[in-house]
């Protein structure tokens, strides 16, 4: 077992905003996170990767490959972080250094986990801009955050990610600030990265049709707690939970394709 959650529970102050949260990932598996805005989702896969606010406080276990994450220091997270796991955030704008040039931040887990040095690494971040699909990588790598579009910089914070080659990627609303065209390109990219790499993948979105071509179980998320947990097939065929219910019922109504994905025998 890669990742496994235990009674994760999360407060600012009086205020419980991830409750007694457990679930586990096995080595490539694909788990999706859904739920409304404030759920908890994104406060869940900040926790596994050590990232609350210094107010947050954190009980429960989170075990990342057999070692328990709670009990590592900011510093011993800061190497696990961007080495062995990696996330891509819901607006790579904020996520990236607006006076760094793009290709120096692919290059900077490269040098800090791998030990590599600048030219090497700048050489392995063109590399990896051209994977991710940006047109002229060489150039691509010299522009400053500003100068790309979102589809591109989304696309530098999943370099940046995958640099390492990661056991675990986390896609927090990755695709949610681009538009719909954008949007499937990103999503296709991360499918075929993730496949390519053998990550495994937590995927937290509260756009159920987009989390059920991405993942193979899925975690229905409300006021902080998961109030169903099931394989997406079943949980499209069969929903437990009245709030999976209500969110299948929704998408069905705004998604016309949306409906094909529970039907039997659809891959």
């Amino acid at each position: 077992m890669l990742l496994q959650v235990r009674g994760l529970t999360v407060r600012f102050g009086d205020d419980v905003v991830v409750d007694d949260v457990s679930f586990d990932l096995d080595s490539g598996q694909r788990l999706g996170i859904i739920g409304e805005s404030g759920a908890g989702k994104t406060l869940t896969s900040l926790a596994v990767i050590g990232l609350l606010p210094d107010t947050a406080s954190v009980q429960g276990s989170i075990v990342f490959d057999g070692v328990e994450l709670l009990e590592k220091t900011d510093a011993e997270m800061t190497l696990l972080r961007g080495n062995r796991i990696g996330m891509v955030f819901q607006e790579p704008l904020t996520a990236l250094n607006p006076l760094m040039r793009v290709g120096r931040q692919i290059a900077q887990p490269l040098r800090i986990h791998r030990g590599m040095r600048m030219k090497a690494a700048l050489d392995r971040a063109t590399e990896l801009c051209a994977r991710v699909g940006l047109p002229d990588p060489e150039r691509m790598a010299r522009m400053f955050p500003h100068q790309l579009s979102g589809g591109q910089r989304q696309r530098i914070g999943l370099a940046i990610a995958l640099a390492c080659g990661p056991s675990l990627l986390i896609a927090d609303e990755p695709t949610s600030a681009l538009d719909v065209t954008v949007q499937e390109e990103v999503l296709k990219l991360i499918d075929g990265l993730v496949k390519q790499e053998g990550s495994s993948l937590v995927f937290v979105s509260h756009d159920l049709p987009v989390v059920a071509t991405m993942t193979e179980r899925v975690a229905v998320m409300r006021g902080g707690k998961i109030v169903e947990l099931a394989d997406t097939r079943d949980l499209l065929d069969s929903p437990r939970h009245e709030y999976s219910q209500l969110l299948i019922r929704a998408a069905n109504s705004s998604d016309d394709d949306f409906l094909n994905l529970a039907r039997p025998g659809k891959t």
